[in-house]
């Protein structure tokens, strides 16, 4: 047994049941990472594209929800500047949000609302409480989800992206009422996206630009970001998303014409990064470290320990729809999940992080002293895919101390 506790053998059957899948063709490859004090263990199994090259450890994938939590330490860092506060009103540096009227239901007609009780503020965007989000029902199937195409406002996967910039975006968004009272009940999604103009107008810099300069180049993330240059797209993965009649994977965005292979018009703070395992790792290993990487402290304990903290209460829980039982076992600091009851072999109290439903996955474990990181380019629902739940029972069952 290394450093890291593990028992050598039952990691070892991480890759046998990991190689299941991609011997399956549930997907085409994957990159697993498991970390546990100190000690790293990678397995890149599959292929680059179906049909395609092997893996590569440092192959960039489309990372999209997960860019949420990366979103969130962004606004610590001006929080701790006093940039920000974080129960302040945003609608100063967002007039657009300014005055905000609330429909008296999210299903009826967009002219049927009242005032607002009081502004959004950061907190809100942060803990998706903003009052708007995705609506769990067919779409264009109410009013506001038909507004929402009608300005391209491209809530969903990441793909297609918006075609307007920020401030377009935010002029666009202001036209909508909210659908439910700030504050009121937690909402996915759309908040962050909010989030990321926010921080672009609060730090006086293109969002990409900040996160470069503050939250990736200190870390060494030297492959996350809203696209891939051209010298990295031969590491980029195909993308696909699950076919309804076969369950296998159909093409959803390929290499040299993705998306994500030239800067976007809109870099969306709710899901437009991608990533790499290793980068993956230093930014899950600087919380876990109470905000340091190395030498660097990019967040302090402090704030470390309040984003990790569930900051919804069980009213909220109650009236906020998302996957099923979710709440039962899992609540929302500051931009991620937080596990707050064992329910499964891989979920532990105060584990925190998030998945991205292109089919990635990140927690840290405090208690363990654990990070994993799970990245497929298969698109998942808002259920744990077989492939994730797999990858945490077989990190956590290698535990051996």
């Amino acid at each position: 047994m290394g450093a890291g506790g593990w028992s050598p053998g039952r990691l070892d059957r991480m890759r046998r049941v990991l190689t299941g899948h991609v011997d399956s063709g549930r997907v085409p490859g994957l990159v697993a990472l498991v970390c546990r004090r100190g000690e790293v263990r990678v397995e890149a199994l599959g292929a680059m594209a179906a049909g395609g090259g092997s893996m590569r450890e440092d192959a960039v994938f489309r990372i999209s929800s997960m860019t949420k939590p990366m979103l969130a330490v962004a606004a610590m860092i001006l929080v701790e500047e006093c940039r920000l506060r974080l129960d302040d009103p945003v609608d100063g540096l967002l007039p657009e949000l300014a005055a905000r009227r609330v429909m008296l239901r999210p299903d009826g007609p967009l002219g049927d609302t009242e005032p607002a009780l009081r502004p959004v503020t950061l907190r809100d965007l942060l803990t998706h409480r903003m009052g708007f989000g995705i609506l769990l029902a067919p779409p264009d199937q109410y009013p506001v989800q038909r507004a929402v195409g009608e300005l391209e406002l491209c809530q969903g996967p990441p793909k297609p992206a918006t075609p307007h910039g920020p401030d377009e975006w935010m002029r666009r968004f202001g036209t909508l009422p909210l659908m439910h009272q700030p504050g009121e009940r937690w909402m996915y999604h759309t908040a962050f996206d909010v989030l990321g103009v926010l921080l672009a107008r609060a730090s006086g810099q293109p969002l990409e630009e900040f996160l470069r300069e503050r939250l990736f180049e200190p870390l060494g993330m030297t492959d996350t970001g809203f696209h891939v240059p051209p010298s990295a797209l031969d590491r980029l993965t195909t993308s696909y998303a699950r076919d309804p009649e076969t369950g296998g994977p159909a093409l959803y965005d390929g290499v040299e014409d993705s998306q994500w292979s030239r800067p976007p018009v809109f870099p969306s703070g709710a899901g437009g990064l991608v990533s790499t395992a290793a980068d993956c790792l230093a930014f899950g290993q600087m919380l876990l470290r109470g905000g340091r990487h190395g030498g660097v402290r990019v967040l302090s304990r402090p704030s470390v320990e309040l984003m990790t903290t569930d900051q919804l209460t069980p009213a909220h829980k109650a009236r906020s729809a998302f996957g099923a039982g979710f709440w039962d076992s899992r609540g929302w600091g500051l931009g991620m999940s937080v596990v707050t009851r064992r329910d499964q072999v891989g979920t532990v109290p105060g584990q925190f992080g998030w998945n991205g439903g292109l089919g990635t996955s990140w927690y840290s474990d405090p208690a363990e002293e654990m990070t994993g990181v799970l990245l497929t380019q298969c698109m998942e629902g808002a259920e744990l895919s077989p492939v994730e739940a797999d990858f945490w029972t077989c990190a956590y069952q290698a535990v051996d101390d």
